[in-house]
């Protein structure tokens, strides 16, 4: 396998944010992957926990694109109260 296929990078990461006083119980999960034609692919998954949630997907040029999405997008959740799983 190439050093290309291996990855450094977190290649998921699921968010929880809860707050029973606005009976809030939501997910966002971020999962870096390659599709079957070798394509980088960020998918953003979000809705409340038990649903399935919505799903939305960017194409990057390479994983180290797509990691550093992940990474920012994760931490704008992060100051919005959402905490890791």
């Amino acid at each position: 396998m190439s050093d290309e296929l291996r990855s450094p990078i977190k290649h998921h990461l699921e968010l929880h944010k809860r707050d029973p006083e606005w009976r809030m119980a939501r997910f966002y999960s971020l999962m870096v992957e390659r599709d079957l034609f070798g394509a980088v692919r960020l998918v953003r998954t979000s809705g409340r926990i038990g649903s399935n949630g919505q799903e939305m997907v960017e194409m990057f040029s390479n994983e180290l694109e797509a990691g550093q999405a992940l990474e920012a997008l994760a931490a704008v959740k992060r100051r919005r109260g959402y905490r890791d799983l």
